[in-house]
């Protein structure tokens, strides 16, 4: 068995830490120098006049890049720019760069990238007199297939010529928008749409502000072109939704957001008639006093899996104590903490832990920290490299099981591995709550199980892929 082939790729689009839902404008420059930037590729030189970066073109050398640090996923940027009606240049997003050769796969070509070469969207800035295009706004797929839009994603080129030359100002300040969310990218230019399309090449990169190549006309080198009110907003991708590129990977959603289908209660054949609560595509579950299984109890899914990787967004309230449980048996009795069977419990499984360390005792309780959040409970502690964000924002949990191997992810870091049924995991669980159930956390499958332990805790955003049988 193995995943689809595009696991990787699903990979770096799904295991990244939760956005914030503030959706709060940032500024990419400060307005005085180029910190948090780097220049990639040309010699072109960058610089800082009057709270606008200015690149200016040098014979010789191919195009240039003034990157962005850090990268973003689904956001809208606003960009003031001026350009010398001689020269053309773009705005990089979602783009890459590599210090090794790499490869584009696509069903019709593979785009070989050199080592160094910066790659990805771009939108075009051209105010060229000269040429008379005027395509401003348009896609270039910058190292790899090159236009998009217009071109084979859409648009006719006549046609957005022509809009184009009576939208733009030459020699004077013109304003872009760009819009990446999810496969969606549209463009603005001057508060007027230019490009809509969909495309799935990349989730996720840096910024890039282009300075091109002068080719064979020397005689263009000092051309410049000018940037300010350099805006980014980060926009939470929609709850409860697939992009095609996470279809395309096998990913499905556990939950639809919308209803209890797939679910039910870990104790009877129907969800829980209270006490669970589905509103604006969120998974509550209500607080009832803070006692495990006590209210109206754990679900679970209707399917039982072997192999996977599972996400979940969840948050919770301040002193809040929850679980996310794989493998999980219903026909198993509850234990106590002794490891004596309780006449009542949340159902066995293995768990990922869900708590808010700061405010509930059980943090200070097991061994080693291994009840505290994005712990396997009772088991293996989470690193101290996890970074759970504040109470109230929500966090994404990912479980990865290949084989017997098993990996806890909290917000996109890695915070714990183990081997089921190894060794060192069975001697794990004779010092636990566990030891007395046989062969624990090795059965070929089970159940997913949201808790209920007494808290006011959420979920959205529940999905899974299985690997394919070849």
């Amino acid at each position: 068995m193995k995943f689809p082939s595009l696991f990787a790729f699903a990979l770096a689009t799904v295991a990244l830490p939760a956005l914030s839902l503030a959706q709060t404008p940032i500024s990419l420059f400060n307005g005085h120098d180029l910190a948090g930037w780097i220049q990639r590729g040309g010699k072109a030189t960058y610089a800082v006049e009057n709270g606008e970066i200015v690149g200016t073109s040098v014979a010789d050398t191919p195009n240039s890049f003034l990157c962005t640090e850090k990268t973003y996923g689904d956001f809208a940027l606003e960009v003031e720019f001026k350009i010398d009606p001689r020269i053309n240049s773009g705005v990089q997003f979602r783009s890459e760069f590599f210090d090794h050769p790499t490869e584009f796969v696509t069903p019709a070509k593979t785009f070989k990238i050199k080592a160094g070469q910066v790659h990805g969207y771009q939108a075009e800035l051209d105010l060229e007199t000269k040429r008379d295009r005027w395509w401003t706004a348009a896609i270039y797929d910058e190292g790899r297939r090159g236009w998009l839009f217009p071109g084979p994603s859409g648009g006719d080129d006549a046609t957005f010529t022509t809009r184009g030359r009576a939208l733009s100002k030459s020699e004077d300040w013109n304003h872009i928008r760009i819009e990446a969310v999810g496969d969606s990218i549209k463009t603005w230019l001057n508060g007027e749409p230019r490009a809509d399309f969909q495309d799935t090449a990349t989730a996720r990169g840096f910024i890039a502000l282009q300075v091109h190549s002068l080719g064979k006309n020397k005689d263009k080198a000092g051309a410049q072109v000018r940037w300010r009110k350099l805006t980014l907003t980060e926009i939470p991708p929609k709850a409860n939704t697939l992009t095609a590129a996470e279809k395309a990977a096998g990913w499905r959603l556990l939950w639809d957001g919308e209803t209890t289908t797939g679910w039910r209660s870990a104790k009877a054949t129907t969800f829980p008639a209270n006490g669970w609560s589905i509103k604006d595509g969120v998974l509550n579950i209500a607080a009832s006093g803070g006692r495990e299984a006590a209210g109206a109890g754990d679900i679970i899914s209707v399917d039982r899996f072997r192999q996977f990787e599972l996400m979940v967004d969840f948050k919770y309230a301040a002193g809040a104590n929850s679980g996310i449980k794989y493998y999980v048996q219903p026909a198993l009795p509850a234990v106590t903490g002794t490891g004596a069977q309780a006449p009542r419990g949340s159902s066995i499984g293995l768990e990922f832990q869900i708590l808010d360390d700061l405010l509930h005792p059980d943090a200070k309780m097991g061994r080693d920290g291994n009840r505290t959040i994005a712990s396997l409970y009772d088991l293996i502690p989470a690193s101290a490299a996890k970074n759970p964000n504040p109470i109230g924002e929500w966090n994404t949990a990912r479980v990865l099981v290949t084989g017997q191997h098993v990996e806890h992810w909290l917000n996109g870091t890695k915070v714990l591995e183990y081997e089921r049924g190894s060794p060192e995991f069975r001697d794990i669980v004779a010092r636990s709550k566990y030891k007395n159930i046989a062969a624990f956390g090795e059965w070929e499958e089970g159940h997913i199980l949201l808790q209920d332990h007494g808290n006011d805790v959420s979920f959205r955003n529940i999905k899974i892929r299985v690997p394919a049988t070849p």
